[in-house]
């Protein structure tokens, strides 16, 4: 008899198990912090809402910087969940010294713009102009994506300037524009755009014109697995990319 109700027992117990929900089992919690391109900064903050909206057990935070400076930090131990590039070469240096785990996703693509002092009052037009006699150009230091992509922008149109310095990073160049250290700068449309009126923007010739490509990964050393994947599979939902879009991003 006893017998007989322990394996009744043993039964319902298997038939109540099997009825849970396996999506609350799985569903990620804890936090995360995603290593970031600074040109993602408003548009992730804002996917970071969604995110938390669909997973309210999860807290998602940044760091935002150049992706080099982020690469150098991941692999020297830096504590990370995700990264995400704004060029495939650094996230790939990653993935080649085994601290990004799978194959890299590309999630948005960008664009280069000039960023010039609101309403444009040195009237840049070109690249050309920024070879005017005066003019205070600064650029993203040459081991950054942004400073990387601007080199071959330049180099396209056959432009040679004398940046007055060169940044550690998108958002670092911008600012020496917005606050009226600089008269023009070479960022990303979504920089400019995200400036919301403290500076201008100057469209780059398609001819001329680089497009940036951002890939993403979960990081191997994550400490809380689960939430970095559903960040990065997030990341390529519609609802994420239609706010990518919303930013001024192209789509993958």
């Amino acid at each position: 008899m006893m017998r007989r109700l322990f394996v009744m027992l043993a039964a319902l117990a298997v038939v109540i198990a099997a009825a849970q929900p396996v999506s609350a089992a799985q569903k990620p919690s804890g936090e995360i912090t995603v290593f970031a391109g600074s040109s993602l900064t408003e548009s992730f903050g804002a996917i970071a809402k969604q995110f938390e909206k669909k997973y309210p057990d999860v807290t998602v935070k940044f760091d935002f910087d150049s992706s080099a400076n982020l690469a150098a930090q991941i692999q020297q131990g830096a504590p990370a969940d995700v990264f995400a590039s704004a060029d495939e070469a650094n996230l790939q240096k990653a993935v080649d010294s085994g601290d990004v785990t799978g194959k890299p996703v590309v999630f948005a693509k960008n664009r280069l713009e000039i960023a010039v002092e609101k309403g444009n009052p040195k009237k840049v037009k070109s690249l050309a102009d920024l070879q005017k006699p005066g003019l205070v150009v600064v650029l993203c230091a040459d081991q950054v994506p942004c400073g990387k992509y601007a080199a071959e922008s330049l180099a396209k149109a056959g432009v040679s300037i004398s940046p007055a310095s060169k940044e550690e990073n998108a958002k670092a160049t911008l600012s020496k524009v917005s606050i009226g250290e600089a008269d023009a700068s070479i960022v990303y449309v979504t920089d400019v755009q995200a400036s919301k009126g403290t500076t201008s923007g100057v469209k780059i010739a398609d001819r001329d014109n680089v497009i940036a490509t951002y890939p993403i990964g979960a990081v191997k050393e994550s400490k809380n697995a689960a939430a970095a994947k559903a960040w990065v599979q997030f990341v390529k939902s519609k609802a994420a990319q239609t706010t990518l879009r919303k930013f001024g991003f192209l789509p993958p």
